[in-house]
């Protein structure tokens, strides 16, 4: 989901509040929720753990037919790489995944070497592709 998510959906945003340490985390999952306020803490409905949020500023319109307003969540599932580093993901990541390192308020974020397990795989390189290593 992260390939669709644009600076232009990100416009409202002040701040990210982050609910642990983002340090050592190598990705998050990021998605645009339809949410009933601009800034309090989401409740959370996914398999696994939100870990951070963002906040909209005043400025920032509900939906005309709902009241909701569109915000990012991060989180990460249970068997994403920080609890089954050996598991599924150890190298690459879900499609919203980014790298929480690239992430700041109205920045959509982006992948990396860091949080896609490793270096470029020599499919990426014989294509061309490269990612920051950030």
């Amino acid at each position: 989901m992260s390939a669709s998510i644009t600076p232009d959906d990100l416009t409202h945003e002040i701040e990210l509040v982050w609910l642990e340490d983002i340090r050592d985390l190598d990705y998050v999952r990021q998605s645009l929720d339809r949410l009933p306020s601009r800034g309090r803490k989401p409740v959370y409905y996914r398999n696994g753990r939100m870990v951070g949020y963002a906040i909209l500023g005043s400025a920032a319109k509900g939906s005309p037919t709902s009241g909701t307003f569109l915000r990012r969540v991060f989180w990460l599932a249970p068997h994403d790489r920080d609890q089954q580093p050996q598991g599924f993901y150890s190298t690459g990541a879900p499609v919203e995944a980014v790298d929480p390192h690239t992430l700041a308020p109205r920045v959509p974020g982006r992948k990396t070497e860091r949080s896609e397990g490793g270096p470029p795989s020599p499919a990426m390189v014989e294509l061309g592709i490269t990612l920051d290593k950030a």
